[in-house]
């Protein structure tokens, strides 16, 4: 690993994988308003159970994803989970057809289950893979991969399955004959297909790609218990800094997906049309960006990981308040720029969280991508409360919260159980 060609090429085929998941990871966005229209749902609370069903497994397979590594490697693992991923990519063309929701969220789940292990898989990789005081600048770079896929995803997507949007809304809502009605459903619904049959044959390629590539193995199971603590480690619950990043992390990608993905809702609420709102998610991507650029040229070499956490969160919640203080386009102008304060704090906080672990490396980055679930549990917290609340007070509850444990975890969490050995 320390040969500059080899470091190289990893470098490369990661952030080539980065910008995979980024594009698929943000095509919820799109989804959510796609098929709340085409399956004809009923509130919003459903429509983000696409969110749901694609977060939800991280929390099932991440643990197994980490002993799934353990048999087979980090290279084979990735590959493997692209493969899954390819799975919940073909499961979309019957669920078109049929025009069945439930189906279209187990593809969903099936392509979180691909994502889990392969992130497993290549954070960890991109983490350990040089200084550990730099991960985070290496991370900011896959970042800016993933996030340059996320802006375009939601612009692409949209273009194919959400063209004149408004006018078909508009046609659906106004049709007096229920076959005509199904009939507009069913050719809506039917736009998807093309995408993701592409989508399924491109990650079958890759999958074949990663299998035969040259990225080489790396060992994080090393003989070491951990270096934190005066006595050795016999689980991965005795590093209370772990554990406490699990939940901000959980939190981070929570308040990530609002910014990201329920941003296009939160304008629906506000009485936007669908045509606008379509792409709203490609501008907090855009932010994410920016701050990922920002990353890469100050940490380490001007700001710790720990400080780019905090000043972070604190932007965070700033953001969090003039959004709820501001009305119309000025309110969504605040949270696609939360892009910009969420964007340093996966760079941040995993290798944070994972510093020290030792041989429980593998297990404890399995925790933190379970962590991921955050994205399904609080735009549910989020649909509830709007559905009592108003959907502006119920988006800075949620996204305020957030971000001030995430400066909890910047300040003080990161160092809890961290006594070094003299």
């Amino acid at each position: 690993m320390r040969d500059s060609k080899n470091y190289a090429v990893s470098i490369v085929i990661i952030g080539a994988l980065f910008f995979i998941f980024g594009f698929i990871t943000w095509l919820n966005g799109t989804l959510i308003p796609f098929l709340k229209l085409s399956c004809d749902l009923q509130s919003d609370s459903q429509a983000l159970l696409v969110t749901f069903a694609f977060y939800m497994a991280y929390f099932f397979l991440a643990i197994p994803s980490s002993f799934i590594l353990g048999k087979t490697g980090y290279k084979k693992g990735m590959s493997l989970g692209l493969m899954i991923m390819a799975v919940g990519a073909f499961l979309f063309i019957p669920a078109a057809r049929e025009r069945n929701f439930g189906l279209f969220l187990t593809g969903l789940f099936i392509q979180g289950m691909g994502l889990a292990l392969l992130q497993t898989a290549s954070n960890p990789y991109i983490a350990v893979i040089g200084p550990m005081e730099s991960a985070a600048k290496r991370i900011s770079i896959m970042g800016i991969c993933n996030k340059v896929a996320g802006a375009l995803s939601p612009l692409i997507l949209g273009a194919v399955v959400l063209k004149g949007a408004a006018d078909i809304e508009n046609q659906i809502k106004t049709a007096t004959d229920p076959a005509q009605r199904i009939q507009l459903l069913q050719e809506l619904s039917h736009r998807v297909i093309n995408p993701y049959l592409v989508m399924g044959i491109v990650l079958v390629a890759l999958a074949l790609l990663i299998w035969v590539s040259p990225l080489p193995e790396i060992e994080t199971a090393s003989s070491e218990d951990g270096k934190f603590g005066s006595t050795p480690k016999t689980s991965v619950f005795q590093f209370p800094h772990l554990l406490l990043g699990v939940i901000c992390l959980f939190l981070y990608v929570g308040v990530e997906v609002m910014a990201g993905d329920v941003i296009g809702q939160y304008g629906r609420s506000m009485g936007l049309s669908l045509d606008e709102t379509k792409i709203f998610t490609s501008y907090t991507l855009v932010s994410m960006v920016i701050g990922y650029i920002i990353g890469v040229a100050t940490i380490p070499k001007y700001l710790k990981q720990d400080v780019a956490l905090r000043i972070c969160a604190i932007v965070g919640v700033a953001f969090s308040l003039l959004a709820f203080l501001t009305k119309g386009y000025t309110s969504i102008f605040f949270i696609a720029i939360m892009g910009l304060a969420n964007s340093l704090m996966w760079p941040a906080i995993f290798p944070l969280a994972i510093e020290g672990l030792g041989k429980f490396t593998k297990i404890g980055s399995a925790l933190l991508i379970m962590g991921i679930a955050g994205g399904a549990v609080i735009p549910q917290v989020y649909g509830h409360l709007a559905g009592i609340l108003s959907a502006q007070t119920a988006f800075f509850i949620c996204t305020a919260g957030c971000y001030l444990y995430i400066l909890f975890y910047s300040v003080k969490g990161h160092n809890v159980g961290k006594t070094l050995i003299k």
